[in-house]
C-alpha cells in the first residue's frame, strides 16, 4: 500500500487529451496523496484545474526535474493504453527518475521491478502494480448464497468510465452511511485503495476464482462494488466474463460514451442500441437461471466530450428510451443510481 504521505509526480507526455491517460486522470481524482506535479512537456506552465475539469490544484511541468523541485518522491506512469505496454519512449525517462532518486509505480504489464533491481537505492521501490498477490481456487458460484447487493460496472466498451463510476458510487455510499465494500480489479483502483486484484494479469482459469475470493472477503458488506473492466462487445477484451461468474451480481451499472458509435480501435464495429445492450448483459450474468437475476438498474453516461446542453439531451433521451436512471456522475454525481439500487 502506497504511503499516503509520499508526493507525486504523474507522468502523462503526449496523454493529457487521450483516451490513455485514464491512469494519470484517475490519479488526479481519487489518490490522497499530495500530487504536486503533471509532466507534460506540450502544456508545461499551466494547471490541471484550467484544463480539465478536474478541480484539484496541480502544476504541469515540462520535466523530471520540475517535478523534484516541487518535491515528488514518486513517478507514476500515468496511462493505461490498449495492450498495456509502456511506450519505448518512456524508458529513458524511468531510467532518469530512478536515477534522481525517484520511486515508481508502474500500472502497465512490462514488469520493472526486477528489471531496474540493480538500479534502486536505499528507501527507493518500484510497485509493479499488475503482479498478482495470491493464487485462488477454481471458482464454484460461492458468491451466489450470499444476501447482500452485489453491484457490478459493465461497458458498452472499454475505457467508457466503469472505473471511474465505481469509485464514485462507492464515494456516495460511504458518504449515505451504506456499509459498504470496494473491489479493485484494475491499476487506478487497486493504486488509489491500496488493494484489490489486477485481474488482467491472472490466467484465465484463475481469474473467476480471484474475483469469487476478494467477494467472499468483503461478504459482511451490505453492499460490494466491483470495479468494471473491459466489454463483452470488444473483440480484444476476456475481462467482463470473469467478473460476472466470479461476483454473481445482482446488479449492474452500464457504462457507456455518449458520443461513441464504434468501438475502440475498431472502426469497422458499430456500437449496438444500448437497449439490445442490457438485454445481452442480464441475460449472460444469469445464464438461463444458473446464477442469480441481475438487472441493469442505471446508465452511467460519460459526456465529457459534449456541452452540458446536449449532455442533458442525451440523458434525457436514453432515460425516455430505456426507462432507467441515467447521469454523469462526474458531471451530476451517482445519486440518481445510488437512489435506484436502495430501492431495488
Amino acid at each position: 500500500m502506497l504511503d499516503k504521505r509520499k508526493k507525486i509526480a504523474i507522468y502523462m507526455e503526449g496523454h493529457l487529451f487521450t483516451e490513455n491517460g485514464k491512469m494519470g486522470f484517475g490519479a488526479l481524482r481519487y489518490l490522497s496523496n499530495p500530487i504536486v506535479a503533471v509532466i507534460d512537456s506540450e502544456n508545461g506552465g499551466k494547471n490541471i484545474s484550467e484544463i480539465t475539469l478536474i478541480s484539484r490544484d496541480v502544476p504541469i511541468v515540462s520535466n523530471i526535474d520540475v517535478a523534484i523541485e516541487n518535491g515528488a518522491e514518486v513517478l507514476l506512469l500515468g496511462i493505461a493504453n490498449s495492450g498495456g505496454q509502456i511506450p519505448k519512449s518512456w524508458f529513458p525517462i524511468i531510467n532518469l527518475a530512478l536515477e534522481r532518486g525517484l520511486s515508481i509505480i508502474n500500472g502497465l504489464h512490462n514488469l520493472l521491478a526486477q528489471k531496474y533491481s540493480k538500479k534502486i537505492k536505499k528507501n527507493q521501490w518500484i510497485w509493479d502494480v499488475r503482479v498478482p498477490q495470491f493464487t485462488p481456487e477454481i471458482a464454484s458460484r460461492k458468491a451466489a448464497t450470499l444476501k447482500n447487493k452485489r453491484i457490478l460496472c459493465v461497458g458498452t466498451d472499454m475505457a467508457v468510465g466503469k472505473m471511474t463510476t465505481s469509485l464514485e458510487l462507492y464515494k456516495w455510499a460511504n458518504e449515505n452511511k451504506i456499509k459498504c465494500g470496494f473491489i479493485a480489479t484494475g491499476q487506478i483502483g487497486i493504486t488509489v485503495t491500496g488493494s484489490g486484484i489486477p485481474l488482467d494479469a491472472y490466467k484465465v482459469d484463475h481469474a473467476c476464482g480471484a474475483v469469487e475470493q476478494m467477494v467472499m472477503d468483503q461478504s459482511s458488506k451490505d453492499w460490494i462494488i466491483i470495479e468494471g473492466q473491459g466489454s463483452l462487445y470488444h473483440p480484444g477484451s476476456t475481462a467482463t466474463l470473469p467478473l460476472l461468474r466470479g461476483s454473481c451480481p445482482t446488479h449492474l451499472i452500464l457504462c457507456d460514451r455518449s458520443d461513441i458509435k464504434h468501438l475502440r480501435d475498431h472502426e469497422g464495429i458499430k456500437k449496438p442500441n444500448l437497449k439490445n445492450i442490457i438485454s445481452l448483459y442480464e441475460n449472460i450474468a444469469s445464464c438461463h437461471g444458473i446464477f442469480p437475476e441481475a438487472k441493469v438498474i442505471g446508465i452511467s453516461l460519460n459526456t465529457s466530450n459534449l456541452d452540458s446542453v446536449s449532455a442533458k439531451k442525451m440523458i434525457n433521451f436514453w432515460e425516455s428510451e430505456t426507462k432507467l436512471p441515467v447521469t454523469d456522475v462526474i458531471r451530476y454525481g451517482p445519486k440518481k443510481i445510488g437512489d435506484a439500487i436502495k430501492v431495488f
